[in-house]
């Protein structure tokens, strides 16, 4: 499912919001997530699962292509971890 279809799926389903309300609501709950997220907060979602950040080391890489080694920089990427009742609905 894609942004779009989510946004379509909301409205369909709260027929009292309009279209461009619901675009809102979904802009701001991911805007939220991605200001938590940066400052190196978690989000949990009961039921859904919890979003937060890892650190990767910095460490040298090779450039497919030529296969010369690249120094590749630390950073944080984004982790999601799946609920309980999310993997118990995935596995029924």
């Amino acid at each position: 499912m894609i942004r779009s279809e989510l946004v379509a799926m909301l409205a369909k389903q709260n027929p009292d919001l309009s279209l461009k309300e619901v675009e809102r609501v979904v802009s701001t709950f991911f805007e939220a997530i991605n200001a938590q997220l940066a400052e190196g907060g978690r989000v949990e979602l009961r039921g859904f699962g919890a979003f937060s950040t890892r650190s990767r080391t910095a460490r040298t890489g090779r450039n497919p292509r030529t296969g010369d080694p690249v120094e590749v920089d630390a950073k944080s990427v984004p982790y999601f971890k799946p609920g309980k009742e999310m993997r118990a609905r995935l596995n029924v």
